[in-house]
């Protein structure tokens, strides 16, 4: 017998599979294989998103120039902000907490109103009742009727009504724009009433037809309707009570126009008379 070598079948090198042995699973096990050629424009499992339409943009949204030009009225993208760092308060619940902080505000208005709304009821029941060596009504109609009034009684139910019925709703805070709109328009009435009396300008507080005293109410009366009651008051869910705007305006301007069609009417008369051009 001749001895013959024992002879290890070699695998082919043409990137089959041998024979035997494991199981080529990738293109690196054999050198010789030819790599695959992949196809970049279409998305794999597990790939990274590259486009807008891969990231779930929206593919309407308009460049810049169509924005600029008026060619679109999509205006922005759809893209929702990204979200506050966790514990960090958004930027809209930082500022309302800085609309929130009034400090003092609340305070000095609830004052205001207190003073303002405690003068006329003090005036008012003097008038009504004739308590605090007031006249009563018999003589606040007297007196109106002297002091040129066409319609005593009617004119002295509306200033009873004005100071004591407005004056009260002001120390509550309660419809603030019509309760500072009626002393507002009461104590213009009486700034026009005294004023007339005399030629000129009768700013003095130390004669009795002197306008100091109804000068300063009347711009109480105004600040009220214009910053409104504060949160200390029975309108504190109202949106004139902490925030007034345009309906201030209105109720300030209703309030002179009622003052000067009620003097007009049941009084007559210039009463600026010797002010300025007024002569």
């Amino acid at each position: 017998m001749t001895d013959k070598p024992n002879q290890t079948p070699t695998a082919p090198v043409t990137g089959e599979q041998p024979a035997t042995g494991r199981t080529v699973t990738s293109p690196f096990d054999s050198p010789t294989q030819q790599l695959p050629v992949v196809d970049m424009t279409k998305p794999r499992p597990g790939d990274v998103p590259r486009t807008d339409d891969e990231l779930g943009l929206d593919p309407d949204v308009p460049s810049v120039q169509q924005v600029e030009s008026g060619e679109s009225a999509y205006s922005y993208a759809s893209i929702p902000p990204a979200a506050n760092p966790p514990g960090e308060p958004s930027k809209v619940a930082l500022r309302r907490a800085a609309e929130n902080r009034r400090g003092t505000l609340d305070l000095g208005l609830l004052l205001l109103r207190l003073v303002v709304g405690a003068t006329f009821v003090y005036h008012g029941l003097q008038k009504l009742t004739g308590w605090f060596h007031g006249s009563g009504l018999d003589g606040t109609r007297d007196m109106l009727a002297d002091g040129g009034w066409d319609h005593s009684i009617v004119a002295t139910l509306l200033l009873v009504a004005g100071e004591i019925g407005g004056g009260a709703l002001l120390i509550l805070g309660l419809a603030t724009p019509l309760a500072a709109g009626a002393v507002l328009a009461v104590i213009l009435d009486a700034w026009a009433w005294k004023q007339g009396i005399l030629p000129g300008f009768q700013y003095k507080g130390s004669v009795p037809t002197g306008v100091e005293l109804e000068t300063i109410l009347a711009g109480a009366a105004a600040a009220v309707i214009l910053t409104g009651p504060g949160r200390w008051s029975l309108d504190r869910s109202r949106s004139w009570a902490t925030r007034p705007a345009y309906g201030s305006f209105a109720a300030l301007a209703l309030a002179i126009a009622a003052a000067a069609v009620t003097y007009w009417y049941l009084h007559g008369g210039n009463p600026l008379t010797g002010i300025g051009p007024f002569d």
